[in-house]
């Protein structure tokens, strides 16, 4: 068979070398309290035709970005991909490239990831940056435990702003620790005080900017109270494009820098995979998770790139390493370079103001609706508005995709327990919205409301 290649006397023979009678006795140090009972509730074996045919029946019943007016953000950006990504991504020696434990036979991985590192830390106004990591909640979670480890201390404060899954991770990744996560409040309004929270026990301050609900800070005066406290500013951005027009992480005083690549090159696939970015500080670069890329000279002074830095438990660090992620998202880096080095420094300023202008067209058409208001003072391409008392932006969401419009997230999607938020929808324009479907979606957010 195609994919069970196995006959039943491949499988008797199997079993006889491993000494038991049958598959199930591989799995009897499992409680039979946690095995199923049976198999899974799942429809009898079909031919691939009809497998398919049965996985495109139950595919035509999303609503894809491409088949509807988009404002979905929350995390993840709808942006025009240059068809010349898709094409050099695919290049079989990019696509089936490994690790680059040889750096011999590796020249052209390593040195996509040198300038993807060196691409990070310019757009982040940072000195170094890594090879990546998962996606930007890994990247927040494993920036919470380095700056424990800089600062050797145990309390990192989590902002209001920050995404919610930034935030679910890097509590999971500090709950079984002596690390204890000061976790603050939904903020739409951006009026929370972090420079009072930070005292002689912090060790970071973790806020996003832009905010989850869209607002834009200046964090200079965040950054003086964190370094006169001896703790250290980390900041996220979901969406990186923003870093073409607003003002970089590293020139406001962070000291390390997440977030996720995903609107570059990398397309939505209905939520993953991400890009980890992960940016920081010279002295700070040994304490650094994942891997650097570096470039040197050989015996005969040639240009050649070699893994700088490769900080995983595997390696020779060990119990001293720096983090368990073992791995880095190369491919999703690879597409993230090729598009930005597309854009070049003028495009990608353009494509961010092309952004904002989106944004602010939109909020323009729904701030004078009866009822609704913008929360945000400032914003990119992302904002919240309140829908007005007893709205409930979840059920408006769903009328809005019923009439052919995806309209935004709730924010109860993310906060279900604070009724406050109920109506609070967070809506995304990019340079992929048009004017016909701004004017729709207002249109259709009028009706509904």
């Amino acid at each position: 068979m195609r994919y069970l290649p196995h006959t039943d006397s491949d499988r008797r023979d199997m079993l006889a070398a491993i000494g038991v009678a049958d598959v199930d006795s591989l799995f009897r140090d499992v409680p039979e309290s946690a095995r199923l009972p049976g198999p899974f509730d799942l429809p009898r074996a079909l031919g691939e035709m009809e497998v398919e045919r049965a996985f495109q029946r139950m595919a035509v019943t999303n609503l894809s970005a491409d088949r509807a007016p988009f404002f979905i953000g929350a995390g993840v950006y709808r942006h025009h991909i240059p068809a010349a990504v898709g094409q050099l991504l695919m290049r079989g020696e990019f696509l089936t490239a490994y690790t680059p434990y040889q750096p011999e036979i590796s020249q052209g991985t390593l040195q996509v990831l040198f300038e993807f590192q060196t691409q990070v830390a310019a757009i982040t106004g940072m000195d170094v940056a890594n090879a990546s990591m998962y996606d930007g909640a890994t990247a927040c979670a494993e920036a919470a435990v380095m700056a424990c480890r800089v600062t050797k201390r145990a309390k990192v404060i989590l902002s209001g702003s920050l995404h919610p899954h930034y935030r679910a991770t890097t509590e999971t990744s500090l709950r079984y620790t002596e690390m204890d996560a000061d976790v603050l409040d939904p903020d739409p309004l951006g009026v929370e005080d972090l420079i009072g929270r930070v005292d002689s026990r912090t060790a970071c301050v973790i806020v996003q900017n832009p905010g989850f609900f869209g607002g834009i800070k200046d964090l200079r005066p965040l950054a003086g109270a964190c370094h006169a406290a001896g703790a250290l500013l980390v900041v996220a951005v979901a969406d990186p494009v923003s870093l073409g027009l607003v003002e970089a992480p590293g020139a406001m005083g962070a000291d390390i820098v997440v977030g996720d690549g995903q609107s570059l090159g990398v397309g939505l696939s209905f939520g993953g995979p991400g890009l980890g970015l992960f940016a920081t500080r010279e002295k700070f670069v040994r304490q650094m998770p994942g891997r650097l890329a570096g470039q040197t000279v050989d015996a005969d002074g040639k240009r050649g790139f070699v893994l700088t830095l490769s900080t995983r438990e595997q390696h020779i660090r060990r119990e001293k390493a720096t983090s368990n992620i073992c791995t880095n998202s190369g491919l999703c880096a690879l597409a993230f370079s090729i598009h930005l080095t597309l854009l070049g420094g003028s495009g990608f300023a353009r494509l961010a103001e092309l952004n904002h202008a989106a944004a602010v067209r939109l909020e323009s058409k729904l701030a004078r609706m009866r009822g609704v208001r913008v929360l945000a003072t400032s914003y990119f391409n992302e904002f919240a508005i309140h829908l007005g008392d007893g709205a409930d932006a979840a059920r408006v969401v769903e009328r809005l995709a019923a009439k052919g419009v995806l309209g935004g997230v709730p924010a109860s999607r993310f906060y279900p327990s604070y009724p406050e938020l109920a109506p609070v929808l967070i809506l995304a324009a990019t340079e992929t919205n048009t004017e016909s479907e701004m004017d729709t979606l207002a249109a259709a957010l009028e009706e509904v409301l």
